[in-house]
């Protein structure tokens, strides 16, 4: 009925970007719906511009070994620039990095035990698999990309509906040319971020991490829209 809560309220609450998987492959049945209900998604004048690789087993394995190699010899190729400016959503970004570090025993100072927490991200933090998003060049990108994050969310939010986990990794778009010659994709396809995916390690500390959300009135303005924003 309409203004009640529905399933989908609880599995888009629930969600969480794990750091840690056991490494048990998915069944081909579930990968497949996952990808079924992510084909669903909206985009611009129905494009669909989104070409998803899905890596598993030994090209999984190997595929890692490529990205750690590209990490150790410096060899970053991203498509898309970053970054967070220098207020709020770069305090965020810190605030985050904070977090995940605490959750895995690593402090500030501990240069090496930080880059081997980045190096776990290459590693696809022991996900049995993992999606690369890429997207064709249509005019500065920004639709494009927009379509390639619903298509991610409805991936994300299908896995969490069938008690399965993914993150979203943009670190992976950071060594785009490696993860392009080592699938045979064109140049034109650019990277955007890839998603590691499978069961969350249910006894990794780290997966207790529970990040934040900002109130409704931090991130909502309302146009004659009364009531919503009203304390309860």
């Amino acid at each position: 009925m309409p203004g009640t809560a529905s399933p989908f309220t609880d599995i888009a609450r629930s969600r969480r970007s794990p750091r840690q998987f056991l490494p048990t492959a998915l069944s081909p049945s579930d990968i497949r719906g996952v990808l079924e209900d992510a084909q669903t998604a909206p985009s611009n004048s129905n494009t669909q511009p989104w070409t998803v690789h899905v890596v598993s087993g030994a090209a999984r394995d190997a595929l890692a070994k490529e990205l750690l190699r590209a990490e150790e010899e410096g060899r970053t190729s991203p498509d898309f620039t970053d970054g967070y400016g220098e207020g709020l959503y770069l305090e965020r970004s810190q605030a985050l990095g904070a977090s995940v570090y605490r959750a895995l025993g690593v402090e500030r100072s501990d240069r090496d035990g930080r880059r081997a927490a980045v190096r776990e991200n290459l590693e696809f933090y022991g996900a049995p698999h993992a999606a690369f998003l890429f997207l064709p060049a249509l005019g500065d990108g920004v639709r494009t990309a927009g379509d390639i994050g619903m298509y991610a969310q409805n991936f994300l939010l299908s896995l969490a509906a069938r008690g399965l986990a993914g993150i979203p990794q943009t670190i992976l778009g950071v060594y785009a040319d490696t993860v392009r010659e080592f699938l045979g994709v064109p140049a034109e396809l650019k990277l955007l971020f890839g998603i590691s995916f499978g069961m969350a390690d249910p006894a990794a500390p780290v997966n207790t991490l529970r990040t934040e959300r900002v109130p409704l009135q931090r991130s909502v303005v309302l146009h004659d829209t009364p009531g919503v924003l009203d304390r309860q």
